[in-house]
């Protein structure tokens, strides 16, 4: 009977985590698109560049790919995302929490160059990630409490 708990939690967690990643992250989007632009009065960072004669002190920002207007998202992330839960829940679930941190290491490192290049999905992997792992333990801690009381 544990057996079946444990595969159920597992299922549960790798599963059930995707349409709640998938909704903090639509949360996310919301809010941010709620936020009224930045004004240039109260911006801190507005001070940093004078012009002298109609020309800029400081020398133009590189020439840069434009970045999608959407937004971006990584490829294989709906596979990775089920492997974590996973991984993470398999964790718990064997006692071994600080299987996790690898588990965020190479996520992380297997995203780096791309993470680099666009903020916008660096901070979506961010909130993705946050929401799924804690799924996941939520999952597994569930079943382990329920094991260790039934």
């Amino acid at each position: 009977m544990d057996l079946l708990w444990i595969v159920l939690g597992l299922l549960v967690a790798a599963v059930g985590g995707w349409p709640v990643t998938g909704g903090v992250l639509k949360l996310a989007r919301a809010v941010e698109a709620a936020r009224p632009g930045p004004d240039p009065a109260r911006d801190p960072a507005a001070d940093q560049v004078h012009e002298a004669g109609a020309r800029p002190v400081l020398p133009p920002l590189p020439n840069r790919r434009p970045q999608p207007a959407g937004p971006v998202i990584l490829r294989g992330g709906l596979v990775i995302g089920f492997l974590e839960r996973l991984a993470v829940a398999t964790a718990v679930l064997a006692d071994e929490p600080v299987a996790i941190a690898y588990v965020v290491a190479i996520k992380g490192l297997g995203r780096y160059a791309e993470l680099k290049e666009t903020p916008a999905a660096a901070e979506r992997f961010i909130i993705g990630t946050l929401a799924s792992m804690l799924w996941a333990v939520g999952i597994a801690v569930a079943v382990r409490v329920a094991l260790l009381h039934g």
